[in-house]
């Protein structure tokens, strides 16, 4: 079971995707990666929505959608990235495709039929072909939303406002002392700089954090308040995932889905901010297409890497069984 979010009081209208499933339409919310139930017929492809038409409708996990294709997928572009985060859930070890199978995913993607990408790393912004690769993924009606570390927003956020559906911007603590001790000096105050110059080009922000065990109890509360205070969307607390870097931190410093949910639901949300908490129960059948173009799945109940197979065509993204949210 998927826990409810709570529903931000402005209304905002941005760009969603949609398509007819086995039991109606079903729509791709890029800002939080959420997959939609809709109770009214909707034109297929991008679709300017407000988020009151998105509060009224049931979230469903896209494994309960019959389909041939992931709904969503995760796609690491690169694995380089200017920070070293502990608990990312990239393998640096992984090569990076060149610049024309770059190119080449994006186009296998954007003729899929998947709803939504999004491109995340790594750190993306770090890709000077990024409105590229958004502009032909966006051609084929995908969704398109970038999770980033936001130290390079800020110099980007121009370039981005017409072309991205959404930012994530991932932070590990509501201030530098918390943050900056996980990432490095001066990252708060860039990732902060960074989202304000998302907001200001109205780009459709949101916070992302992973629940660490060491600084959740004490991070939580002011995290939605910084949240507030940055006018974003909201914030997503995501439980740590044993994959990639992280797996060397996972016995000391991931939560169960049990305490993660009684945290949350002592906050008292403020009034500006949507909360949603991402379990690990709910994260099983996301589908991630790394750096070497290579795409594995998270399927339900297993929490790393099992299978791994080559992107050569639309066919290699073919679900073998029920998954797919990214």
């Amino acid at each position: 079971m998927i826990p409810p979010a709570s529903t931000p009081p402005t209304t905002l209208t941005r760009t969603f995707t949609a398509r007819r499933c086995d039991t109606g339409f079903v729509v791709h919310d890029p800002l939080t990666g959420q997959t939609h139930r809709a109770d009214t017929e909707l034109p297929s492809g991008r679709v300017r929505l407000s988020d009151a038409d998105i509060a009224a409708w049931p979230e469903v996990h896209p494994a309960a959608v019959q389909a041939d294709v992931p709904i969503s997928v995760c796609w690491s572009p690169l694995v380089r990235c200017n920070l070293a985060c502990p608990h990312c859930l990239d393998d640096k070890t992984v090569p990076e495709l060149a610049r024309p199978n770059r190119h080449r995913i994006a186009g296998l993607l954007a003729e899929s039929g998947v709803l939504g990408v999004d491109i995340s790393g790594g750190e993306p912004l770090l890709l000077r072909e990024l409105p590229e690769l958004i502009d032909t993924l966006a051609a084929g009606g995908c969704a398109v939303s970038v999770t980033t570390n936001g130290t390079h927003l800020a110099r980007r956020a121009e370039a981005l406002a017409t072309r991205v559906d959404a930012v994530r911007v991932s932070l590990d603590g509501p201030d530098a002392e918390c943050h900056d001790r996980w990432r490095g000096a001066g990252s708060f105050d860039r990732a902060v700089a960074g989202i304000r110059a998302a907001v200001a080009h109205g780009i459709p922000t949101q916070i992302q954090t992973v629940l660490l065990r060491s600084t959740a109890r004490t991070s939580a509360r002011p995290m939605v308040e910084l949240a507030a205070a940055l006018g974003v969307y909201g914030v997503t607390f995501l439980q740590m995932l044993p994959i990639g870097e992280g797996a060397a931190l996972a016995d000391a410093e991931q939560l169960t889905d049990h305490e993660a949910r009684g945290l949350l639901a002592e906050l008292t949300t403020t009034a500006d901010v949507a909360v949603r908490l991402r379990t690990r129960e709910a994260a099983g059948g996301f589908t991630v297409i790394r750096a070497d173009g290579q795409v594995w799945r998270n399927e339900p109940g297993v929490q790393g890497i099992t299978t791994l197979r080559p992107l050569r065509g639309v066919h290699d993204l073919a679900l073998s069984g029920r998954d797919g949210s990214a």
